[in-house]
C-alpha cells in the first residue's frame, strides 16, 4: 500500500501542468539561411481586446526562437508574434516591411504551436509548422 501511495505522489509531482508550447523561426528566402538576431515579442489578447506581452526573445544563429520563457502561462486564446525586422540583416538595413505581425489561435493548451515566417526583401509568408 505504501508503494502505491508513493508512486502516485511521485507521478503527481513529476507531471507538469499542461501548457501550450510556442516557438518560431525566421527563414530568409533570399539568402537561404535562418534570420538571426531578430527581436520577437509574443503577446496574448485579453478579454477586453487589448494585447498583453507574455514573452520576448531574439532569434538565434539559425533564426529560431525555441522558447518564450515560462510556457505555463500559455493557455488557449489569441496570440500574436511581432518580428522587428528594422535592422535585419544588419544595422544599415531599411526593409520594406520593418515589422511583421502574425496573429494565431491556440486551441489546445497542451499542443505545440510552431509559427515560422519566411521573409524576402519585398514579401513574407507564414504557416503552421511542427
Amino acid at each position: 500500500m505504501k508503494t502505491i501511495a508513493l508512486a502516485l505522489l511521485i507521478g503527481a509531482v513529476a507531471t507538469p501542468a499542461a501548457a501550450a508550447d510556442i516557438s518560431t523561426h525566421v527563414l530568409d528566402l533570399a539568402r537561404g539561411v535562418g534570420g538571426k538576431a531578430v527581436p520577437v515579442t509574443l503577446s496574448k489578447r485579453s478579454a477586453d481586446g487589448s494585447w498583453q506581452k507574455v514573452g520576448s526573445a531574439t532569434t538565434d544563429g539559425d533564426g529560431r526562437v525555441r522558447s518564450f520563457g515560462d510556457a505555463k502561462s500559455y493557455d488557449t486564446g489569441i496570440y500574436r508574434l511581432q518580428f522587428d525586422m528594422s535592422r535585419y540583416p544588419d544595422a544599415s538595413a531599411s526593409p520594406f516591411f520593418p515589422e511583421i505581425t502574425l496573429t494565431f489561435r491556440v486551441t489546445d493548451k497542451s499542443g505545440h504551436y510552431h509559427v515560422p515566417v519566411v521573409v524576402s526583401p519585398y514579401g513574407y509568408s507564414t504557416y503552421r509548422g511542427n
